[in-house]
């Protein structure tokens, strides 16, 4: 069976929300990772002590799943649904095929891997 990898970038208030949904429809593991970045929004002015200075980089969280083809349409539903606040920013959703998942501790591969 084949596997993927869902990458989210989303508002990082909305972690523990999507966490929750996704592990609601079985998806047991996930990734997290405080990132940077900016997309249509690019960025924002803001004034500190008198001097406005423009911040590029906005704080993001980026989920990373490998799962099943067979849940991937759900959890990329559940994602975007949780996430979103209807405001600039809301993040984006990537979905790529993963060639081969291998667990280390006993050497399982592809889905039994995951």
């Amino acid at each position: 069976m084949a596997v993927k990898k869902i990458e989210a970038i989303i508002k990082p208030f909305k972690l523990e929300e999507v966490k929750e949904a996704l592990t609601e429809i079985g998806v047991e593991g996930l990734t997290v990772s405080e990132v940077k970045g900016f997309g249509r929004q690019k960025g924002h002015t803001e004034i500190y002590r008198g001097s406005e200075y423009t911040v590029d980089f906005l704080p993001k969280v980026k989920i990373e799943v490998v799962i099943v083809d067979t849940l991937v349409d759900k959890a990329v539903e559940v994602i975007a649904k949780t996430a979103k606040t209807g405001k600039i920013g809301d993040g984006k959703i990537f979905v790529l095929p993963v060639d081969d998942a291998i667990r280390i501790r006993t050497e399982e591969h592809g889905e039994k891997a995951v």
